[in-house]
């Protein structure tokens, strides 16, 4: 049994292929479900100002899932002959499930595509920029970017009620591993320094932090850069309009922090298991961050057969994806 989901107001498990949701609970009480007790999360005090949501790692043109270089071993998923192309299953059910909140704009964290072909972003257009137009921000990952490609490139800075969010384009062309500049940073400490309001400071790859990814630090790390992620926490530390650094690019759910005690959140994918989206419900005392596992039929279908990728390899990849619970939903303070 999967507590996948635990909000102010929310329980959400996933149990043999079963969806049980409690809605309109109280805050901060007590539930017994499936014989479990679970406790809903504190809601930050004040009103709530807008509730927004994020996806990252879409792979819109990917066929097969789990496969590392040529290497038969896997086991490697595919879509069953007849069904429709699984990114195209699970960025439909994340649509459906985000349009639900009326978002006051969705951000999408890069790895729109498998490899930044026209087709595959014309299929992610389609998807997205029809639900939700102008309220959609997307930035290049990886994936997007490899044959050296510009499109969705640059930062954005966006203005929500209660909060900002700092959009950075975190891709080196044509490689896996990312940077954040000179010019980037000073960039966001000017609109930091302005801010007045909470920033969720976000990009497609994740923070090296000595602490968790060892003290070496090596230039070929598969998130940011060693000295970018320190130019971010050095930031992070004097700025204190910066409220949390969140990412894409593990395919996994992860929280650690900065030295100066500030988030960095790793969420995971759409396009399999867990397969999920993120919600920030922006209050006046807090950011409450609830992850979501997209729960159409077609979807848990999907990344139910997803959960055991890399098995063949040793890799328990059901615990590293899904992470823990206080990965996925947790509250973020005002400073």
């Amino acid at each position: 049994m999967d507590i996948t989901t635990v909000a102010d107001d929310l329980i959400v498990v996933h149990h043999e292929g079963e969806v049980t949701r409690l809605e309109g609970l109280s805050p901060n009480a007590t539930y017994e479900v499936h014989g479990q007790h679970v406790t809903t999360a504190a809601r930050p005090h004040g009103a709530l100002l807008c509730r927004f949501a994020t996806v990252n790692d879409a792979h819109f043109g990917e066929t097969e899932c789990g496969r590392i270089d040529d290497n038969p071993q896997g086991p490697i998923q595919r879509a069953l002959p007849g069904d429709e192309p699984y990114p195209e299953v699970m960025n439909r059910g994340a649509v459906a499930e985000m349009a639900s909140i009326n978002p006051a704009a969705v951000i999408v964290k890069g790895d729109l595509s498998l490899d930044g072909r026209q087709r595959e972003w014309d299929a992610f257009e389609a998807c997205y920029r029809t639900a939700f137009g102008e309220r959609l921000h997307v930035v290049r990952g990886n994936h997007d970017s490899y044959h050296g490609q510009t499109t969705y490139a640059g930062d954005q800075w966006i203005e929500l009620p209660g909060a900002n969010v700092a959009l950075l384009d975190t891709c080196i062309p044509t490689e896996t591993t990312g940077r954040i500049t000179a010019e980037q940073i000073e960039w966001l400490d000017a609109h930091l320094s302005s801010s007045t309001v909470p920033v969720l400071v976000m990009g497609h790859h994740q923070q090296w932090l000595a602490t968790s990814d060892s003290s070496h630090r090596s230039p070929d790390y598969f998130g940011l850069h060693p000295d970018s992620s320190d130019a971010l926490a050095h930031l992070a530390a004097r700025r204190t309009a910066f409220a949390a650094y969140t990412a894409g690019h593990t395919h996994r759910h992860r929280v650690r922090h900065m030295p100066c005690g500030i988030p960095s959140i790793e969420i995971g994918c759409v396009k399999d298991f867990p397969g999920t989206w993120a919600e920030y419900r922006v209050y006046e005392g807090g950011i409450m961050q609830v992850v979501h596992r997209i729960s159409t039929p077609e979807a848990l279908a999907w990344s139910e057969r997803c959960r055991h990728l890399y098995s063949d390899f040793g890799i328990d990849y059901e615990s590293y994806a899904l992470g823990r619970l206080e990965d996925r939903c947790l509250s973020i303070p005002q400073r």
